[in-house]
C-alpha cells in the first residue's frame, strides 16, 4: 500500500506512515504503562514509558511493515518477578497493546462518523483518509496480536490458560513452532494470492463497517480509485 500511495499521492502516503507510527507507539506505550501499574519499572527504566515514536521504532520491523504490510516495533520488556501476580499480570501487560489498538479504532471511528457520515466532510480529504487508516490499521493490529502463538501478545493468555503440566508439550509447540508457523504464513501471504489471514481481514472489515457506519471496503476502493 505504501509504495502505491507514495507514487500516486504523497500526502496519503504521509498520512499512512503517521497512522502506523501512532498505532505502534500507543500499542507499545500501553504495554509499558500497564507494566508500571503492575509494579514493574523495567520498561520505564529503558525509556519505553513514552509516546515518543523513536523510542519504540525498530527500522528492521518498520520498513517491512511499510513495504509489505508485516512488521514489528521494539518489544517492551518486563520482569515477571516484579509482579504481584506474575501469571495474570503478564497477561494484562501483553493484552494492553491490542486493547489500546481497539480503543484507537473506536475513537477514530467516532470522529469518522461525526465528520464524514453525519457531517458531510469530503471522503477525499486527508483527515478523512487518516481516520480511516487509523480505524482499519488498529483493528488489524488488535486482531493479529491476539493470535495465540509466540511471540504475539495472545500467546501470554494461551500460556496462562494452559499452564497445567499435562499441557507442557502443547506449550512447547506453541513457543518453539509458533514463530516458524507465523513466518511461513506471512511468506505464503506475500508470495501468493491466497489470503492466509482471512480470519483477521474478514472480521476487521466487518468491525470497521459497524464502527464507522459505512462500508470500509467500498470507501477504500473509492479512496484508491481517486488516485
Amino acid at each position: 500500500m505504501f509504495l502505491t500511495l507514495l507514487f500516486s499521492s504523497p500526502p496519503l502516503a504521509f498520512a499512512w506512515v503517521v497512522a502506523i507510527l501512532c498505532s505502534l507507539t500507543v500499542h507499545e506505550f500501553s504495554h509499558a504503562l500497564v507494566g508500571k501499574l503492575k509494579g514493574d519499572q523495567t520498561a520505564e527504566r529503558e525509556g519505553r514509558l513514552t509516546l515518543n515514536p523513536l523510542a519504540h521504532l525498530d527500522l528492521f520491523g518498520f520498513i517491512p511493515l511499510l513495504l509489505f504490510g508485516f512488521g514489528w516495533a521494539k518489544p517492551v520488556p518486563f520482569n515477571p518477578y516484579n509482579l504481584k501476580n506474575p501469571k495474570w499480570d503478564s497477561v494484562m501487560i501483553s493484552l494492553a497493546g491490542p486493547v489500546s489498538n481497539l480503543l484507537i479504532a473506536i475513537v477514530s471511528s467516532i470522529a469518522f462518523r461525526l465528520l464524514v457520515v453525519e457531517g458531510g466532510m469530503s471522503p477525499y480529504s486527508l483527515l478523512t483518509a487518516f481516520l480511516f487508516f487509523l480505524i482499519l490499521l488498529n483493528l488489524f493490529l488488535a486482531l493479529f496480536n491476539i493470535i495465540p502463538i509466540a511471540p504475539l501478545d495472545g500467546s501470554k493468555l494461551f500460556f496462562a490458560l494452559f499452564d497445567a503440566p499435562k499441557y507442557q508439550d502443547l506449550r512447547n509447540f506453541v513457543a518453539i513452532r509458533g514463530p516458524q508457523i507465523l513466518m511461513f504464513a506471512v511468506f505464503v501471504s506475500l508470495l501468493t494470492n491466497f489470503n492466509v489471514f482471512f480470519f483477521i481481514s474478514t472480521p476487521a472489515y466487518a468491525i470497521c463497517d459497524a464502527l464507522s457506519g459505512a462500508s470500509c471496503a467500498a470507501y477504500q476502493g473509492l479512496l484508491f480509485s481517486s488516485l
